[in-house]
């Protein structure tokens, strides 16, 4: 992994704002929605995003800084440069390890290991017999969503910021900003720790056609002066589909009326309702008998 400041192009000292602005122009263009053919712009994105991570976040950027942790996330090695004495240079670990192959013969390598960092060091883990349970990092997604694939359940691919790809069925009942936990999708946590979490947040697009208010939707329904007049059958948008509806005789404008079932799924397995409000429209051309009509009634209102 190379230096998170030299993958988003900043300088060390550069702002939260610089950063956060560099990321989103390295994610747009190197998105693999956008680069469906290019195998080099997905590892760009992966790299990206995972240098987001660091700089991106006050506390780990400075621990960073301080080199307390890796281009990865992960805590540094240190204390040990001076373990050999000084003049011989650092303490060769490597050797050391391969002691049962020669240099410094029998298991010493093994042993001398277990001396100095107790039998944690071949347990992985804080004490004797003890295990790691060390967890990797939960990372942050964010999916745009249609109301139309929410009333589908769509299934969706999903690009986190592992550079992991994954599909995602949109639940019932999901809400505008909610956040959902994919278990096990974040960062690894080593050979024996587990995986972190992926928090994924829902964001619903706005809808030309529709409001949201929870499971049930809004919408209005141009109604054609006749049929507001006589009454009638007109067809009202759903997210499925057209669907018919009959209004009374002398229907106003500003009426509403409840469409069941036609809203967004809800947790229970039943869905929400539209409530369709009409407006009246006049006749685009000059009617000449509409006029008259009009005219007419004018004049028996004044007389």
């Amino acid at each position: 992994m190379r230096n998170p400041y030299d993958v988003l192009g900043v300088a060390k000292g550069a702002s939260e704002a610089e950063i956060k602005k560099a990321y989103r122009k390295l994610a747009k263009d190197f998105h693999p929605d956008r680069n469906k053919n290019d195998v080099k712009a997905k590892d760009r994105f992966a790299e990206a995003n995972a240098a987001y991570e660091i700089l991106g976040d006050a506390e780990k950027r400075k621990q960073f800084d301080r080199g307390e942790i890796d281009a990865e996330g992960k805590p540094r090695a240190t204390g040990f440069e001076g373990f050999g004495g000084g003049r011989g240079g650092g303490f060769d670990f490597e050797n050391m390890a391969r002691g049962r192959q020669g240099g410094m013969g029998g298991g010493m390598g093994e042993d001398i290991f277990s001396h100095i960092f107790g039998e944690a060091f071949r347990a992985g883990g804080a004490g004797p017999g003890a295990r790691q349970t060390a967890k990797g990092d939960d990372v942050a997604a964010e999916l745009s969503v249609t109301l139309e694939q929410v009333a589908s359940e769509e299934k969706l691919r999903l690009y986190l910021p592992t550079g992991r790809e994954v599909d995602v069925v949109i639940p019932r009942g999901v809400v505008d900003g909610q956040t959902i936990r994919l278990r096990g999708l974040g960062q690894s946590g080593g050979p024996r720790g587990e995986a972190g979490d992926a928090l994924l947040t829902i964001k619903l697009r706005p809808h030309p056609g529709f409001t949201v208010e929870g499971a049930d939707l809004r919408t209005t329904v141009e109604v054609p002066l006749e049929d507001a007049v006589l009454g009638g059958t007109i067809r009202v948008p759903t997210l499925t589909g057209a669907v018919e509806m009959k209004i009374p005789a002398m229907t106003s404008s500003g009426r509403t009326f409840r469409l069941r079932g036609k809203g967004l799924p809800k947790k229970d397995g039943t869905q929400g309702d539209l409530f369709a409000t009409t407006a009246i429209v006049l006749p685009r051309d000059e009617d000449a008998a509409l006029m008259e009509f009009a005219r007419g009634r004018r004049a028996a209102k004044a007389a």
